[in-house]
């Protein structure tokens, strides 16, 4: 029976997940080039912008910062803005979890970014931080344009639907029926539950109508085959796990009289440039076994995937970024546990 409840409540965290990805891509592409002419014409504000960058859920927004500073638009303070911003996927995944905590983390995360990025900038040495990259390495992908809707090709589209949006689209409606019928997600229609069946139909609404383009490049290759199975494993995995030691395991014991010590764990795995570990600690602040203090020094650390395209254009740039927001996620977590959060 619980195994039967994990799996329901993975499916309905990983659903929810799903369609706000597609949401979010669609979106990003129609505004491409917005963020970008935002902080050529106003500098002053790059450390808000790069940290509003980074909130957005996923690793497109951080990448984007990632790929400002290698074209020296921005400056390094606002790469550090936006990994203290960022949670990755763990942002879709808080998001499915604890929706009105999850705002409020993300709130905080970014203001802590921009403020910090500004003082990196302000306080800390210009030599000290000046890093040689290669000349416009890495791609803005300006070529990208969508005409997300095109009018006179939906119904062809439909009729000769292709394998990705029959899988996409029956997917959805097998998740829209779930919500509907079969006991997905809370028993009662409460406002996390009308926020799902509403993400649900806007992605149903942009798998049936992006031309094939998009749907193949953006929804299928980058969020279903790359995304989409790990958040799952990862949330079914840690649920479950999670489960079975609490029969066994008082955790919430042993990290009230060890909290430094797994504050210390949780940083520290948050070094890793990668989008899975941190889940683990934002399972087990869903299940109540560690403090806010502990998920927010990890999500200041930790950036998913966001520091790989720096890690491979400058490893200076990349450690530099690292411990800052090391030093950040210390300092906040103990203050925090300090005053009792």
């Amino acid at each position: 029976m619980a195994f039967i409840e994990t799996f329901k409540e993975s499916m309905m965290i990983t659903g929810f997940i799903f369609t706000m990805m597609l949401v979010i891509e669609y979106i990003n592409i129609q505004t491409k080039g917005a963020w970008r002419d935002a902080i050529k014409e106003k500098p002053w504000g790059q450390y808000l912008i790069a940290a509003l960058l980074g909130a957005t859920p996923g690793c497109l927004g951080a990448f984007t910062v990632v790929a400002l500073y290698s074209h020296r638009v921005v400056s390094l303070g606002a790469v550090v803005a936006a990994m203290i911003a960022t949670s990755g996927d763990e942002a879709f995944l808080m998001f499915g979890m604890f929706p009105r905590i999850a705002l409020l983390l993300t709130g905080i995360i970014f203001i802590i970014g921009a403020l910090s990025g500004f003082l990196v900038d302000r306080f800390i040495p210009g030599k000290s931080l000046k890093i040689i990259l290669p000349e416009r390495s890495l791609p803005l992908h300006e070529e990208d344009r969508c005409v997300c809707y095109p009018k006179g090709h939906i119904a062809e589209q439909l009729k000769n639907l292709s394998m990705e949006r029959a899988l996409l689209t029956s997917t959805l409606l097998f998740f829209i029926f779930g919500l509907l019928f079969a006991g997905v997600g809370p028993e009662e229609w409460n406002w996390i539950k009308i926020t799902v069946m509403i993400t649900s139909l806007i992605s149903l609404f942009v798998v049936t109508t992006v031309p094939e383009h998009f749907l193949k490049e953006h929804l299928w290759d980058h969020i279903v085959k790359v995304h989409i199975p790990k958040i799952f494993l990862w949330t079914f995995g840690t649920l479950l796990v999670i489960g079975f030691v609490m029969q066994y395991v008082d955790i919430s014991a042993w990290v009230a009289e060890n909290l430094i010590v797994t504050l210390l764990i949780a940083v520290f795995v948050g070094i890793i440039p990668e989008s899975g570990p941190h889940m683990v600690f934002v399972t087990l602040f869903y299940s109540g076994a560690i403090p806010f203090s502990v998920l927010l020094a990890s999500s200041i650390v930790q950036d998913g995937h966001g520091m790989l395209p720096l890690l491979a254009e400058s490893k200076r740039s990349f450690i530099i970024v690292k411990g800052i927001n090391i030093v950040i996620g210390l300092v906040i977590g103990v203050l925090l546990i300090k005053i009792g959060f």
